[in-house]
């Protein structure tokens, strides 16, 4: 198995400024979608798609081109559909956690009230689902939708299982899987297939993809718990508020105490805000996020060993720094 040599810029940030010139054409490409809506709406569009996001799902299709011969335009195209896909969702999902900010501007829900995000949401859903079928296979078109429906039946049932004790992790990693890891998953996968890969290796870029994206489920999890707001750039603590139980939290319960885990399952079957007081006082908090973070970074070593068959090239090179960059945010959680 190759060792695959991790890349890097000079300043030491996420690998993306290998596709910079790529990412620069996903941007001109959603913004020639924005300028696609009726004039009254596209305002509106523009706003939420521009929040200067990390693109990390077209980074992803992007690289997985490169990584197996040649970046095309199906490439860069396939990495907007999912994007804006992505975008809808977290829309969708400030509305149901009632937050205000991300990447510290006021949230659609805030700014025009929760109907109007809605509407909006589904909106720039529709349209990216629209974009898909351009392509002229038609299993790319159903490997989007799955896709897309897989992301929205992970928050079905998450929001269903909001304070349910009977939760498992099991539970918990079908949902992030769904709700996170598809997307991620869409992006190597699917651009693999149209970059000509046989079912091997389309189902091993999948793979990679998967794992990545759960393992930065966790990560954000753990965020939310552990995180600040200035530096995230976003609203956190929201997963207490509604009774989320993120990896950190079941592994909280599992490892209480009889008389500690009757306390913290009072206060969730009440629905009564999980607070960091409460948290910090209970079993081993900070031995519940360090699990959760070792999950994670297990996970991320999965992935990156997955490319191991992978001809060595800077584009096969840059998918597997990805995962060692989000093994140096983890290790910073743990600081």
């Amino acid at each position: 198995m190759s060792i695959l040599k991790p890349f890097t810029d000079s300043k030491g940030r996420i690998p993306f400024e290998l596709v910079r010139p790529e990412i620069k054409k996903v941007e001109e490409q959603i913004l020639a979608q924005v300028k696609a809506f009726d004039p009254g709406v596209e305002p509106y569009i523009d706003y939420i798609c521009n929040t200067s996001g990390k693109r990390i799902r077209p980074a992803l299709a992007i690289l997985t081109g490169g990584a197996l011969g040649k970046i095309t335009n199906d490439n860069i195209k396939i990495g907007v559909v999912l994007e804006l896909i992505h975008i809808a969702t977290l829309v969708h999902d400030d509305i149901i956690d009632g937050a205000t900010t991300r990447r510290n501007i006021a949230t659609a829900n805030a700014k025009w009230g929760n109907g109007m995000a809605v509407l909006l949401g589904d909106a720039l859903f529709s349209h990216a689902l629209l974009l898909a079928t351009e392509f002229d296979d038609i299993t790319i078109n159903r490997k989007v939708g799955k896709a897309s429906r897989e992301v929205c039946e992970g928050e079905v049932i998450q929001s269903q299982r909001r304070f349910d004790l009977t939760l498992t992790k099991a539970d918990y990693f079908k949902i992030i899987a769904m709700k996170t890891g598809a997307l991620f998953a869409a992006a190597t996968g699917i651009s693999a297939s149209l970059s000509g890969a046989d079912a091997a290796t389309e189902k091993n870029f999948y793979d990679y993809g998967m794992k990545l994206g759960t393992a930065y489920q966790i990560y954000d999890d753990c965020i939310d718990l552990i995180g600040s707001e200035e530096n995230v750039g976003k609203t956190l603590g929201t997963d207490l508020e509604k009774g989320k139980l993120t990896l950190p939290m079941l592994n909280l319960l599992e490892n209480a105490s009889d008389e500690q885990k009757t306390k913290l399952n009072k206060r969730i079957i009440e629905q009564q805000p999980l607070d960091f007081e409460v948290l910090v006082g209970i079993a081993d908090y900070e031995g519940a996020i360090e699990s959760a973070l070792d999950t994670a970074s297990v996970m991320l070593d999965e992935a990156r060993e997955g490319l191991g068959d992978l001809v060595e090239s800077k584009y096969a090179n840059g998918l597997a720094d990805i995962t060692l960059y989000l093994d140096g945010l983890i290790d910073k959680c743990r600081k």
